[in-house]
């Protein structure tokens, strides 16, 4: 991997930088798909660029980490571009200080790859309405992470429901996706007659009324969270006319499938990495109707 860096610089010498390692190490730009636009403080960069980086094996991409430094300095930008094996894409690093960290959006601009997608990217704090900040306003999708926050991450995801915009979606949301594939195909057999349910779940985790809303738009009755020992969500309970269809996950990787007049099993339902979430999310880069509904549905029945 060959690791460039730039002090003082600007926007243009770090594309010709880029154009220049390139033909150097005889990497020309074919082959990326998307670029990924990464908004996150100095401290969440490492862990941040690390999972967008394993995602990047899946989806080679040029990655860009906006990281706002001090703003009472000067006016300056300093860049760190990495290029190599090692990483299947391109990673540049931005560290913006004084009156240009109102302005990143100029910045970024010009280092977006031409006629492919944008994906931003905020893994801890967020704007309450992503499509309108100046650079989620670049992109095609929108991800934010309600549980990177430190403060009320269930609180943020009602603010933003009320403020989405097609292309929007929330890590929160790319958990639930193995707990939404074992619900469904637990229906694929007859059960009766869902009357109502409940989502157990840690503490103020946002997935679990995300959850919730989904199983109350599908099956058309009542779903109540619940607080558990955690970590996350450990069990969704459904009420039949004839007993009980439940998922209850012991560990952080399987669960119990149980449902009436059948044996329990065991099933596969591991706790997934931050990397494998990017990498799904980068799969889908049209609007998600699915999420949208069960999140303003969620917005709509919250009594925070």
């Amino acid at each position: 991997m060959t690791t460039f860096m730039l002090s003082d610089t600007t926007a243009g010498k770090i594309s010709a930088q880029l154009m220049h390692l390139r033909h150097q190490m005889g990497a020309p730009a074919i082959g990326m798909v998307l670029t990924l636009v990464v908004v996150c403080e100095e401290r969440h960069q490492y862990d941040a660029l690390r999972a967008a980086s394993e995602a990047a094996r899946e989806h080679p991409s040029r990655i860009i980490v906006v990281i706002n430094r001090e703003v009472d300095e000067h006016i300056r930008l300093d860049a760190e571009l990495r290029i190599g094996e090692s990483t299947p894409g391109e990673v540049v690093v931005l560290r913006l200080y004084g009156e240009l960290t109102q302005h990143a959006d100029s910045v970024v601009s010009p280092l977006l790859l031409p006629d492919t997608p944008v994906v931003v990217w905020w893994p801890g704090a967020a704007p309450d309405v992503p499509s309108k900040d100046s650079i989620g306003a670049l992109a095609q999708r929108r991800i934010t992470d309600a549980r990177g926050l430190s403060d009320d991450g269930i609180r943020s995801l009602v603010i933003r429901a009320k403020g989405y915009a097609r292309g929007d979606t929330d890590l929160a949301w790319a958990r639930l996706t193995p707990w939404r594939s074992l619900l469904a195909a637990a229906f694929d057999q007859p059960v009766g007659k869902v009357r109502k349910g409940i989502v157990e779940a840690s503490t103020g985790n946002p997935s679990a009324p995300l959850l919730a809303a989904w199983l109350s738009d599908r099956l058309g009755v009542p779903i109540k969270v619940g607080d558990s020992d955690g970590p996350g969500i450990t069990a969704v309970r459904l009420q039949l006319g004839e007993g009980e269809l439940a998922v209850v996950r012991t560990d952080a990787r399987l669960a119990t499938l149980s449902r009436p007049g059948q044996p329990n099993r065991n099933v596969a339902l591991a706790r997934r990495h931050t990397s494998e979430l990017m990498a799904e999310e980068l799969r889908r880069l049209d609007s998600d109707e699915i999420y949208e509904a069960s999140v303003k549905r969620f917005a709509r029945t919250y009594k925070g």
